[in-house]
């Protein structure tokens, strides 16, 4: 049920992406080797044990819905929904499949709700989405105008929830996510008018090259839509943890604004501005029946939640654009 073949046929008709075939199926059969993910022969069986459900309608533009009730049989709600469960922990959505509410740790529809009034008209755009886990960002993306949605995510679970949705959204349709980080790109693809990152930059050793890699990925115009933790202050501040940060192992910079501008024209880009500023509710990341394990709450310091359980600030959300 994970193929990838329509996107290999897409791709020929896209000149600017064209070369990355050269590369991609052997990139992507690495990112689903059993070797390296020990659990996908499971993921695989449950996509290949989901109802066939036909949806009498599909809803990407204002929230993510897909059918109704009536399309489908208690039984087979009740197969869909066990299935859906075993891919847990569900992160990003949230997202509703006739009439069954997957309650993801993340509200992403807040998020987008945020970062959608920055972007360009995507209009028959070329879409990429750096980090996108599931793909809730990618088919909302799509469900603006845009021509092509291409997510990474190097997790072979997010592919795996995202084929599921796509069961039901439509196999054939030009939204994808892949499993593969931003490496696995060419080098100065100059291919995308728009690029998405968001909630990467603080896991990067050297968030400079992160955003050099995102400028390669965009033409000459294209927009860079840029989300990430920040701290308060000015030029030059940077928080580097020297251990955890919110119980996070993988996290290394956190610039204040200003810095993060000033990174970004370094790296080339132009037209650079912070459109939002954010702090993280507890109601926006939380546990929820479909992500079991421990959330913000818990990384927060229990007395004072302005600040991390080990005494940094708070998460602090920046959203910035600019153009290549």
């Amino acid at each position: 049920m994970i193929d990838y073949t329509p996107l290999y046929a897409g791709l020929q008709h896209i000149p600017a992406l064209r070369p990355w075939l050269t590369t991609l199926p052997q990139q992507i059969a690495e990112g689903l080797s059993p070797a390296r993910w020990g659990d996908l022969p499971e993921w695989r069986a449950v996509l290949e044990t989901l109802p066939d459900i036909a949806p009498s309608s599909l809803e990407i533009a204002a929230e993510v819905r897909i059918g109704s009730r009536a399309d489908a049989s208690d039984h087979q709600r009740q197969i869909l929904e066990t299935q859906l469960r075993k891919l847990h922990p569900w992160r990003k959505g949230p997202w509703t499949l006739f009439d069954i509410f997957i309650d993801t740790e993340w509200r992403s529809d807040w998020k987008w709700d945020r970062v959608a009034p920055h972007l360009h008209d995507l209009t028959d755009r070329l879409v990429l989405d750096v980090g996108c886990g599931s793909g809730y960002h990618c088919w909302r993306l799509y469900g603006t105008g845009a021509r092509r949605v291409i997510g990474i995510d190097p997790s072979a679970k997010f592919v795996a929830q995202f084929y599921a949705l796509k069961k039901y959204l439509g196999l054939n349709e030009p939204v994808d996510v892949l499993p593969v980080g931003i490496e696995a790109l060419p080098a100065n693809l100059q291919a995308f008018d728009t690029t998405l990152s968001m909630g990467v930059l603080y896991h990067r050793r050297s968030p400079l090259d992160h955003l050099r890699e995102l400028r390669e990925t965009l033409r000459p115009g294209g927009q860079l839509l840029l989300e990430t933790l920040v701290i308060d202050g000015g030029p030059g501040d940077c928080l580097v943890p020297e251990d955890r940060y919110a119980k996070m192992r993988n996290v290394f910079f956190f610039p204040s604004t200003a810095t993060l501008e000033s990174w970004l024209r370094k790296t080339g880009f132009s037209d650079v501005r912070t459109v939002d500023l954010d702090h993280t509710r507890l109601e926006e990341q939380r546990k929820t029946d479909w992500m079991q394990f421990e959330s913000l709450v818990d990384f927060l310091d229990p007395d004072d939640h302005s600040r991390t359980i080990e005494g940094h600030p708070a998460p602090l959300r920046a959203t910035l654009t600019a153009t290549a």
